[in-house]
């Protein structure tokens, strides 16, 4: 996701969409991208490191985006 101090068009752009679409009381969008990477074998905290590695520096930008890793099963 952009940093907050980072500037969003596109977020907001589909904040000004919302209320022409029929929905209110959104206060503020932010738009960024998502992976969604499948391992093999058991997610252990190493594993779980890799993952941080890999989102740092291949991933995401890191100078303007944050990120995070959440396992899903």
């Amino acid at each position: 996701m952009p940093k907050p101090e980072i500037l969003d068009p596109q977020g907001k752009a589909v904040q000004g969409a919302l209320p022409r679409l029929g929905f209110s009381g959104v206060t503020d969008v932010r738009q960024g991208k998502r992976f969604e990477i499948e391992i093999a074998g058991e997610v252990t905290d190493a594993v779980l490191a890799d993952v941080e590695k890999m989102a740092e520096t291949l991933l995401s930008n890191p100078v303007i985006e944050n990120f995070t890793v959440s396992v899903e099963q």
